[in-house]
């Protein structure tokens, strides 16, 4: 299972989703924003936009706080200012980590994730120092119960997907973000329930945690999640399913 698969596999165990939910409203409000900023307020020739309020339907986030982030980002609404900032970095074991913010006091929000990374066995790396070993990527997950294998394949592919993946319990399709919709799209036109779904950031190579290293990942990991003005933390570590259970329970 892929870095990002397990961690979200992990969270789902701790419970964090469901308590976060708020959180992930205040995240996917603010991507909507900037994205509306960014590239104006129309989904349809605005690829960012309509993936952030792809994700935002997904999370059954009400048309009206859509309505109103894209409002705030074209200027419409009043609202808070918010600057971008990439940070890349190290955590225990050398595990690759880039956390994406959104912010609108920038010297608070370099103070905290690097104090983040010092306090939790990691630390911060120069501009470019871990991002090639990653690449944008669609991710869509279908339980293995509800499809057979030939048959997503041939759903995958026809609609421009590039891989199936055999992720334990799902099936997990990979794709260009231009395919994304498309793939996503066809898989739903086929009646296939989707598990979950978001154009994120894929590692090339993982690394290895022994028992000590994974659970200073997670204290690590959920430290830099649990910051305000994170929008996305990802990562290449690789653990064991017993290690899953352990920094889960």
């Amino acid at each position: 299972m892929s870095g990002h698969s397990k961690w979200a596999t992990i969270k789902h165990k701790k419970g964090a989703l469901d308590a976060k939910r708020g959180k992930t409203f205040t995240r996917l409000i603010r991507e909507i924003t900037i994205a509306a900023k960014q590239g104006g307020g129309d989904p349809d020739g605005n690829p960012r936009l309509r993936s952030a309020i792809l994700a935002a339907k997904a999370e059954n986030m009400p048309g009206d706080n859509i309505k109103k982030a894209i409002q705030r980002g074209t200027g419409e609404l009043e609202g808070v200012s918010y600057e971008e900032i990439t940070f890349e970095g190290y955590g225990p074991g050398g595990v690759a980590i880039i956390v994406d913010t959104l912010t609108d006091n920038r010297n608070r929000t370099v103070s905290e994730i690097r104090h983040s990374f010092s306090k939790h066995g990691g630390n911060l790396g120069s501009t470019g120092s871990v991002l090639h070993m990653f690449s944008k990527k669609g991710v869509i997950a279908v339980e293995k119960s509800a499809a057979d294998e030939d048959q997503l394949m041939n759903i995958v592919l026809e609609a421009g997907g590039e891989d199936l993946n055999d992720e334990g319990d799902v099936w997990e399709i990979l794709t260009d973000p231009s395919s994304y919709e498309a793939v996503l799209n066809a898989v739903k036109a086929a009646n296939v329930p989707v598990a979950s779904n978001e154009v994120t950031m894929v590692a090339s190579t993982y690394t290895k945690l022994d028992d000590q290293q994974a659970r200073s990942m997670m204290r690590l990991l959920e430290a830099l999640e649990d910051f305000d003005d994170t929008q996305n933390v990802y990562s290449n570590f690789d653990m064991t399913a017993e290690q899953m259970e352990q920094v889960a329970g």
